[in-house]
């Protein structure tokens, strides 16, 4: 199952795709359930009848509309940092004996093909391609052989970090969060329907058609389960809570020289079996 959440002639919509297609409910409509975390959040029954409302909305051509972050404001967004080895080695770092956290903030995300600002007071815009989690469930000392029964879905995340800001603290947040930095989708795609804990997936970050990272997602730290029985040991977690898992090697900032978003860029983050996540990149306007 794949959900989406759009915004199409000033309405914002979710849609299921189905056998037919996309379809949708609006907001307003009966039946529109408000988010993917919304759905995610549901009780199982309900769950299964707020998709059922959605495979009887209107056809929806996701060629035409304008995507919008699955999840329009998660309670939590935390991001793991270093979660592959070589990319903890092309930052100087030892790979993590314990994951390393930090916070993204709603207001810094944008859906699939919406533009990437690179702010005013910095060049130093990266990329970073990541797989991204939903949970369906919550909890607070969750254990690991339980926690995949936690999650709803997965989708793709785009962690673009302003380098410079993020390195003038030892923690990483203001150089995470500005505005229209964090991309997000396109869709979610239910856990069913992948392998459990999203491993053995091959992700891929493309600049203007250049490889620039390439890796399984095998190769993290960190999995899904111990990641969320680690979380869970300090805080509850909750339904709709999104994780996002870290980023392979290849970033620009360990380029040399290194290699930066710029206005007239795009990019692309892919992992098979979930989609392509397609930004391109502006400038912040003066």
């Amino acid at each position: 199952m794949r959900l989406m959440r759009f915004e199409q002639a000033g309405r914002i919509g979710v849609a299921v795709e189905t056998e037919a297609g996309w379809r949708a409910r609006y907001e307003g409509e009966p039946g529109f359930p408000g988010d993917v975390g919304a759905i995610a959040a549901l009780s199982g029954q309900q769950r299964v009848a707020a998709i059922e409302a959605l495979q009887s909305g209107v056809a929806v051509d996701a060629t035409t509309v304008s995507f919008l972050p699955p999840c329009a404001s998660p309670g939590k967004i935390i991001c793991l940092g270093l979660n592959y080895r070589d990319h903890a080695h092309e930052f100087d770092f030892k790979p993590p004996s314990y994951p390393t956290l930090f916070a993204r903030f709603a207001t810094s995300l944008i859906g699939h093909g919406q533009p990437l600002v690179r702010p005013r007071v910095s060049t130093d815009f990266d990329y970073e391609g990541e797989m991204a989690v939903i949970l369906g469930r919550g909890g607070r000392h969750i254990d690991e052989a339980a926690a995949l029964s936690h999650v709803f879905g997965y989708t793709i995340f785009n962690d673009g970090s302003i380098r410079d800001y993020q390195m003038r603290t030892p923690q990483w947040t203001v150089g995470k969060n500005f505005d229209g930095t964090g991309a997000f989708g396109p869709w979610v795609v239910s856990a069913d329907e992948l392998p459990p804990g999203g491993v053995g997936l091959m992700l891929e970050t493309r600049l203007n058609g250049e490889v620039m990272q390439r890796a399984s997602t095998s190769d993290m730290i960190f999995g899904v389960a111990q990641t969320i029985a680690l979380l869970s040991e300090a805080i509850t977690l909750d339904a709709g809570d999104v994780l996002v898992m870290g980023t392979p090697s290849g970033v620009g900032y360990a380029r040399k020289p290194p290699v930066y978003m710029k206005a007239g860029d795009v990019c692309e983050v892919a992992i098979e079996r979930i989609g392509t996540l397609r930004n391109p990149v502006v400038d912040e306007p003066m």
